[in-house]
């Protein structure tokens, strides 16, 4: 059965405008820190430099890993940061979130866990891609059937799937470990449907755009930074990147077509510490 979704009215022919945060990793301490970066004050960061970006967003997608230490506080303490955009906020869980104390607790003004969003000639599915116990990902039938529902729903909207775990391989041995297991199938089923114009996920803390040929055209495939670490891209063993953390905006063409790009704290506050131990 198709669940009930969050619609937007939006004037006739104008572009659907997004911010996409991800894997935040927050804790109830403010002071928390993951591999020596503190992930309030990351976050506080990236919320800070988009707040000074001439991008004016109708829309927040939050792609997971919210919490590093399953507490209700950590998810309490996203709330209230991102409060402060007085804009409507989209979640979904990832691997290190707690499902439970993050629906329990992901509840503010205009904070939504609904997997359906509606706007501007687009519909958004927020997929979960997350399996109990496991740092990788799967896509499971459930999920599926959301999408195909929805799309015989709304047969005339452009689509975006947005997920937490990554669908293709990034490249890097110890991190393609903890993708999508059936991630291939994933983009194969998605690419029998014509609206569906893209792919939006987090998990991997590093950029990625590239693309996948459905049967009715390329599919845009983002991955975004984390807000607070980032890992090294193409690095056969755990490593950390130097760059600063990030976030993606992303502008929703009435004609299907998908303007994003990626954004970063400038200067080099937040930088990981390779000895620290904990992710």
């Amino acid at each position: 059965m198709l669940k009930e979704a969050v619609s937007y009215q939006l004037p006739e022919g104008e572009s659907l405008r997004l911010l996409q945060i991800t894997d935040p990793h927050l804790f109830a301490d403010h002071e928390g820190e993951l591999l020596g970066v503190n992930t309030a004050s990351s976050l506080q960061a990236v919320l800070d430099t988009y707040k000074t970006s001439d991008f004016h967003a109708q829309l927040m997608l939050a792609t997971g890993d919210i919490s590093q230490d399953f507490s209700a506080d950590s998810y309490r303490n996203f709330v209230k940061a991102v409060a402060q955009l007085d804009m409507p906020c989209h979640y979904l869980p990832g691997n290190h979130d707690d499902p439970r104390i993050m629906h329990l607790h992901m509840q503010g003004y205009r904070v939504f866990g609904q997997q359906r969003i509606l706007a501007a000639g687009w519909q958004i599915l927020m997929l979960d891609s997350t399996v109990r116990g496991k740092p990788g990902g799967h896509m499971a039938e459930a999920q599926f059937a959301i999408i195909e529902a929805a799309i015989a729903a709304h047969p005339d909207l452009h689509t975006l799937l947005v997920m937490h775990h990554n669908p293709v391989l990034v490249g890097s041995a110890w991190l393609d470990q903890h993708c999508m297991d059936n991630g291939e199938e994933f983009l194969e089923r998605v690419g029998r449907y014509a609206n569906v114009r893209g792919v939006l996920w987090g998990h991997v803390h590093q950029q990625l755009d590239s693309s996948y040929q459905g049967r009715h055209g390329a599919i845009q495939l983002m991955a975004t930074p984390s807000t607070c670490i980032q890992f090294e891209p193409k690095s056969s063993f755990f490593a950390l990147d130097s760059r600063q953390p990030g976030f993606r905006l992303l502008e929703l063409g009435a004609d299907g077509s998908i303007h994003s790009h990626v954004q970063r704290v400038a200067g080099d506050s937040f930088a990981p510490d390779n000895s620290a131990s904990g992710y």
